[in-house]
């Protein structure tokens, strides 16, 4: 019988020690596609602009010709609180410390959330409320 319990206690540890462990809080998961409220503090910078451009300057980055006509403008359009805003430029008028999370969608995911006329993507600014 004790030979019995000292092998599930074996198989039972070995199973534990082979399970993936539980996230550490230390250790971020990363999204590509989303700045966090602490990163928006760790930039230490003034504008929503500025901290996408420290942070992750590829939101900003030219998407090359978006329709077969070529009258497309190619950069993502701003929302501010889910409601249209302006160009990449109006970015600079957000002060930092008023952002919540800055997530930049895809055009699908643009198309999907706002409707059509965002085929260039959509950086969405969410303030502190």
């Amino acid at each position: 019988m004790s030979r019995l319990l000292s092998l599930v206690a074996v198989v039972s540890f070995t199973l534990q020690a082979c399970a993936p462990g539980q996230p550490s809080t230390a250790r971020r998961q990363h999204n590509a596609q989303l700045i966090t409220e602490a990163e928006i503090i760790e930039a230490n910078v003034a504008s929503a602009y500025d901290v996408i451009r420290k942070v992750r300057a590829n939101f900003l980055t030219y998407r090359g010709r978006t329709n077969f006509r070529g009258s497309a403008a190619s950069e993502p359009r701003v929302y501010l609180d889910d409601q249209p805003y302006g160009s990449l430029s109006s970015l600079r008028s957000i002060r930092a410390g008023q952002v919540a999370e800055i997530r930049l969608y895809r055009a699908w995911e643009a198309t999907t959330k706002f409707g059509t006329g965002n085929m260039d993507g959509v950086i969405a600014v969410t303030t502190r409320r």
